[in-house]
């Protein structure tokens, strides 16, 4: 929760104009990530409106939040600009490919396959016990699992078990947060 030092009292973070979404194309998000997390959630890349703002998941719509929270990961629903917090849950947020775009569909096949390789050198390093990948499509083309489903993959990557979840955006009509909150909730029983 971001505060007014002399009040106290809760200011809205700041929201993308359209100026700031269009300039933010090719940027990147921080990773927020720390040791021995119990999941963490990789998106596919960073749309521009979350780059935009500088924060995971923050486009008006994205379900992410709300799925997170529904399934019991977090005591209250955090804001996207609240995203450094989750790692006090024990959760960490990170990307497939850092580079942001106006949808996932604008990466290669091979963009996608080297964030694999990056991925795991994270996982080598900050060793979560889950690594949830928010996307079947890319999860598909990016690890090379072409009937891959929803939920626990046989091969783990790196130390971390390896769980395959919808993409929350809200450009993905598929799951409506209902579904989301179901599926987020069948992970955090096997991750605690």
């Amino acid at each position: 929760m971001t505060g007014h030092a002399e009040t106290g009292r809760r200011v809205e973070p700041r929201r993308p104009d359209r100026a700031d979404v269009a300039a933010a194309a090719g940027r990147t998000l921080r990773d927020v990530l720390a040791p021995r997390l119990r999941v963490a959630f990789v998106g596919i890349n960073p749309g521009l409106y979350s780059a935009a703002a500088g924060h995971h998941f923050a486009r008006p719509g994205n379900r992410f939040w709300k799925a997170l929270h529904g399934a019991g990961f977090t005591p209250r629903l955090l804001d996207p600009s609240e995203d450094g917090e989750v790692v006090r849950f024990g959760l960490g947020l990170t990307n497939m490919v850092p580079r942001a775009t106006a949808g996932a569909d604008e990466l290669t096949s091979s963009e996608l396959r080297e964030g694999v390789r990056a991925l795991e050198r994270k996982v080598r390093r900050f060793a979560p016990a889950y690594v949830a990948v928010l996307g079947i499509g890319a999860y598909r083309t990016a690890f090379g699992r072409p009937r891959a489903v929803e939920g626990r993959q046989p091969d783990p990557l790196g130390p971390a078990a390896v769980w395959l979840l919808p993409n929350p955006s809200g450009l993905n009509a598929h799951h409506q947060v209902p579904a989301l909150v179901e599926r987020f909730a069948a992970l955090r029983a096997v991750a605690g």
